[in-house]
């Protein structure tokens, strides 16, 4: 019996866009949330969809949404608070599991804590697929390959382009919680190894293709999980996000004094301040005044540049929304490399996931992309 896609969250705003862009592929996902009234109308306004309400407090209602045909998508977030009953339903009914999650913790949790019960039962999990952090694993793997196998550090840089302040820019879910993520512990690969460090730990600007100068602040991310498995000479991995701009050096203080709870708790009020509900976030004309910039750079033992790939692209949602269908359709028609914890490269093959970006609206720029002496 052939399976299905199972969206989980779809009435969110993520899961929505999700939704949308599996029904233009000509896909009739199951959508699946925990209110009737929401999800009965979404499933009649994308074409009379089947839907099933589940709840991750009842989470043998997840559980049952999904079989080992199936592929399961969640965008039910908080991933650290929420995020269990979806990937431990799909680990137990040996289902592809794919997430929209772009919290470290959870990450690490999904390649440390769950990767051998997937492996045991043949799920294949892929967890960050959307622009948290699909572009990033994209470009540090196009850099890696021109750089060849003296490359032995990446570092990548998330960034925004377009004309929208940060609040306009970002749903009011990403809003409160990246102050948060900054707050929390996160990790680097370093020497070869995993190791724990505070978010922000790092600060660092990338020169852009065309001369301009942009900031970000480190983080954790699965890059640091997928990218050594895939080039073994790396030594060091760094994600960076430049969504804080002119304000990177005082998300890195606020780092560093998140161990006092008085600051946590005005970290906790400034979140509070942009929350605009589960579903609430850019409609489809304010996506479209913004972009994404992925830089991935890749260097030698002594520092050396070897090269250097710059991706742009669609909006970060568009792009995570149109992300998480590519792979689940994908996933469903031609399955997925393997099982347990994968990258995106992983998964579906380098060659391949450059076209699938490219088909969404994310693309290498020839004229950012630099080959040094190897």
């Amino acid at each position: 019996m052939a399976g299905s896609i199972v969206l989980f969250g779809a009435t969110g705003y993520t899961g929505r866009l999700t939704a949308e862009a599996l029904v233009r592929r000509g896909v009739r996902p199951v959508l699946a949330a925990r209110n009737a009234q929401r999800l009965t109308a979404m499933a009649a306004e994308l074409g009379g969809l089947e839907s099933e309400v589940a709840d991750v407090s009842r989470p043998e209602s997840v559980r049952a949404l999904v079989s080992g045909e199936d592929v399961l998508v969640s965008t039910v977030g908080p991933f650290i608070r929420w995020g269990a009953p979806a990937i431990e339903a799909a680990i137990d009914a040996g289902a592809t599991y794919i997430d929209s999650t772009g919290e470290p913790p959870f990450i690490r949790d999904v390649f440390e804590r769950y990767d051998e019960p997937a492996r045991a039962s043949g799920a294949g999990l892929l967890t960050a697929l959307g622009y948290d952090y699909v572009p990033g694993n994209l470009a540090a793997a196009l850099a890696l390959d021109r750089a060849g196998d003296t490359a032995v550090k990446v570092d990548v840089g998330y960034f925004i382009t377009g004309r929208a302040s940060p609040r306009q820019a970002m749903s009011g879910g990403t809003m409160a919680s990246l102050a948060g993520v900054v707050m929390s512990p996160a990790f680097a690969y370093r020497d070869g190894r995993l190791v724990t460090e505070r978010s922000a730990k790092r600060v660092r600007t990338f020169t852009t293709g065309s001369g301009k100068k942009l900031t970000g602040v480190s983080v954790g991310s699965s890059e640091h999980f997928a990218k050594p498995r895939t080039h073994p000479s790396l030594r060091e991995v760094d994600a960076y996000l430049g969504w804080f701009g002119p304000a990177s050096r005082a998300m890195q203080a606020m780092s560093v004094a998140g161990e006092l709870s008085a600051v946590r708790t005005g970290v906790d009020k400034l979140g509070r301040r942009f929350v605009k509900g589960s579903s609430g976030g850019p409609d489809e004309a304010a996506r479209s005044r913004t972009g994404s910039l992925v830089i991935a750079e890749a260097f030698n033992a002594g520092g050396t540049l070897l090269s250097r790939i710059e991706l742009k692209g669609v909006n970060g949602y568009t792009f995570t929304g149109e992300m998480l269908a590519w792979g689940a359709q994908r996933a469903l028609e031609h399955g997925v490399r393997g099982a347990g914890a994968l990258g995106p490269v992983e998964a579906f093959g380098l060659h391949e996931l450059e076209a699938g970006c490219a088909e969404i609206g994310l693309a290498a720029d020839p004229a950012a992309t630099t080959a040094g002496a190897g």
